[in-house]
């Protein structure tokens, strides 16, 4: 499989955050599954491969122990840091993306279906074409 991609996760919200991944059916885990990320940073999460599907979503409220164990109060995995194959418990706002492979079209999109913990936006760079922003920038809990 190319590699065709790097997701940039930022934190713009006052606090921490730890972001949780999972790959859909059919895709490899990326290279993590879940971290902390204090307010204002940013990671890279790179060589994710042409074809990739899956779900990135934040969680709030985290408390790990040394061995990243431990529970969220939203979005939480599996009382885990790292989420390793388990969704998010609702709420949790969620990104939802499959990369296309070839000439192939990427879909994307930010969705509630899940319920709301945070906000979140989703934004392509460095594609050609017309492709759009969605998400909601906005705190809906305020």
């Amino acid at each position: 499989m190319s590699h065709c991609c790097t997701f940039t996760i930022s934190n713009n919200c006052p606090y921490t955050i730890w972001p949780g991944t999972l790959a859909g059916s059919g895709s490899p885990p990326l290279q993590t599954t879940g971290f902390r990320l204090d307010a204002g940073q940013s990671v890279q999460i790179p060589s994710v491969p042409a074809g990739w599907s899956g779900r990135i979503w934040g969680r709030t409220g985290c408390k790990f122990d040394a061995n990243g164990v431990g529970l969220c109060q939203t979005g939480d995995c599996g009382g885990r840091l790292q989420c390793d194959g388990n969704g998010a418990t609702p709420p949790a706002s969620l990104f939802e993306i499959t990369l296309g492979s070839g000439n192939e079209q990427d879909f994307y999109d930010v969705s509630l279906v899940d319920g709301y913990n945070l906000p979140i936006f989703a934004a392509p760079r460095g594609v050609h074409g017309s492709c759009n922003a969605t998400g909601c920038s906005s705190d809906l809990n305020l």
